[in-house]
């Protein structure tokens, strides 16, 4: 086994040298094509992004690190992502006309750009109630949704709140090309013990099956994750693309979890009248956690938005994730 684990981490290494060599010349590229501020057309499910100045007192700066959430844009125009591959969780959730958008959490490291960033979801207030006082970066939000940010026990940050915090890069099109460099927002990565959501980590749960991919389809999205032996990770293609960042790489979790539950009607909607379903992350329900190569049947469980998700197995025993970013994609029940 250790012979076996010696030769992973080799692998590894070797496709991280390769990724980051690669990748550096498109991160000096985004970095030198920045610009400072400006506040072009984006989308916040209406339309121009409406900044959450809020209706309650303005919210304090942390003193100390906290957890970040950023809101990633997913259009096949903000593509590649900046920065997604140092978040410890990235969650894939469903909005209007069926498609996709990201939230990338960051507690173990901090990269120097995050990007592109796009609006909030309500759906989003109740997810990161199991965090402790997180960060959320996001470019905007619906008029009505900004009093239960402000609500919400998180610290709101939109562009303007934060001076140094935002630009706009170059190369391509408002709305996607709003960035965000996070040292401005949290003065240092908060620690791995700020991942307040339940998940596990250690030995693979028995049994499992070996499976080569796993699409994961919305109705104007999709997501492929295929196992990779020479990576020892499960590779991601977006739309039929393969994902991959500009300052790391190919996207290649270590765990993918494929969170049924369930997607009602919100009260928002966009311009073109499509309405914003709301995921619900409190609850229960299947699941199918991807490791190692195999994919195991699950059941997923949070009580209140307070607590932490748990999975464990059909008999109740837990299911641990391998170490490395973990991705949860919320697909209708």
């Amino acid at each position: 086994m250790a012979t076996v684990d010696t030769a992973r981490r080799a692998r590894r290494a070797r496709a991280g040298t390769t990724a980051a060599l690669l990748a550096a010349a498109m991160t000096a590229a985004l970095a030198a094509g920045c610009t400072t501020g400006g506040d072009g057309p984006s989308d916040d499910g209406r339309g121009p992004d409406r900044k959450p100045t809020g209706t309650g007192s303005p919210q304090p700066r942390a003193t100390g690190p906290s957890t970040l959430a950023v809101k990633i844009d997913n259009a096949r125009r903000a593509r590649p992502h900046t920065g997604l591959n140092a978040a410890d969780v990235v969650y894939v959730e469903q909005v209007e006309g069926g498609l996709s958008r990201l939230m990338a959490v960051y507690a173990t490291r901090l990269p120097d750009i995050v990007g592109p960033v796009r609006s909030a979801r309500e759906s989003d207030l109740e997810l990161l109630r199991q965090f402790d006082g997180p960060t959320l970066a996001f470019s905007g939000a619906q008029r009505k949704l900004l009093p239960l940010i402000d609500e919400a026990p998180l610290r709101a940050e939109p562009p303007g709140r934060t001076p140094g915090a935002w630009f706009r890069g170059v190369g391509r099109p408002a709305p996607h090309n709003l960035f965000l460099r996070p040292g401005a927002l949290v003065p240092a990565a908060a620690g791995p013990a700020a991942l307040t959501t339940g998940f596990r980590y250690g030995a693979a749960p028995a049994g499992g099956t070996e499976v080569a991919s796993r699409t994961v389809t919305y109705p104007s999205a999709r997501f492929t994750f295929t196992w990779s032996e020479s990576w020892d990770r499960w590779l991601v293609s977006m739309d039929g693309e393969a994902a991959a960042t500009t300052d790391a790489g190919r996207v290649a979790p270590a765990t993918v979890v494929v969170q049924y539950v369930k997607l009602r009607r919100s009260d928002y909607f966009d311009v073109l009248g499509n309405n914003t379903p709301f995921t619900e992350t409190v609850g229960s329900g299947r699941a199918e956690v991807l490791r190692d190569g195999k994919a195991h049947d699950a059941r997923w469980k949070r009580a209140t938005a307070a607590g932490g998700t748990e999975f464990t197995t059909n008999d109740g025993t837990p299911v641990n994730f391998a170490d490395g970013q973990v991705w949860v994609v919320f697909a209708k029940a």
